[in-house]
């Protein structure tokens, strides 16, 4: 892919600089590395903490680091990595047996550096997403549930935090029935959250109907979500 593409498919923009006034104007490209240096000057690694935030914080910087080829961005992602993932391969903090899965969407970090670093620490670390996938309780159907409390339910925000590294990982290591299973979870939600007349998905979808929450009839919670939708 050529350098620039990715943020034009992105954002739909063109990344030449275009003139205002006789001078050169921000593009996607420089507002991103604008962004980027803002967060590295505040904070030496964004979380010390294993964390959804800093998983999409940190893939915005892989992505700015295949644009420019600026080494301080991969070190960023790095050394942020590093705080919480021990020379071993171990996740500080991470507790599978919560069946969060929110913890799952820092684990495409993790194979981004394996494959940049040759390391295994980060292998063995995301080894250990990846038996958490196979843990995961789920609705009868077949989807995971959000968390181990947050039983029988099926957010729209999991797609983003699960699938991404989900799918990766059986790509990279051959595991075909694994992408079967990532479409599955994508199917599932379009059968019971997505409503009929806007085409738009509800945030949660709770099987058991025991949710406060949830509509006696469809399981579903009362409100569409944007940010979910988006990602």
């Amino acid at each position: 892919m050529e350098r620039g593409s990715v943020l034009e498919h992105v954002t739909g923009l063109r990344m030449e600089r275009v003139s205002i006034n006789g001078e050169p104007a921000d593009t996607p490209a420089t507002w991103a590395e604008k962004m980027a240096g803002s967060i590295m000057k505040r904070s030496p690694v964004i979380y010390d903490e294993w964390d959804y935030v800093t998983g999409t914080v940190l893939k915005g910087f892989e992505e700015l680091w295949r644009e420019t080829g600026d080494a301080r961005y991969f070190a960023y992602i790095k050394s942020t990595v590093d705080s919480v993932v021990s020379p071993f391969g171990a996740i500080a903090d991470y507790k599978p047996l919560e069946f969060n899965i929110d913890e799952v969407r820092e684990g495409t970090v993790l194979l981004f550096l394996a494959r940049e670093t040759g390391d295994l620490r980060y292998k063995v670390a995301a080894d250990q997403l990846r038996q958490q996938l196979r843990d995961q309780p789920r609705t009868k159907a077949g989807g995971f549930w959000h968390k181990k409390r947050y039983p029988w339910q099926m957010w729209l925000d999991g797609l983003y935090m699960g699938s991404p590294f989900y799918a990766e990982y059986a790509a990279r290591y051959g595991e075909p029935a694994a992408l079967a299973d990532v479409v599955r979870q994508f199917t599932l939600l379009e059968e019971k959250a997505r409503d009929t007349r806007t085409g738009l998905f509800y945030h949660g979808w709770d099987e058991s109907r025991e949710q406060s929450w949830a509509d006696p009839q469809s399981g579903c919670s009362a409100n569409f979500w944007g940010r979910g939708l988006g990602w």
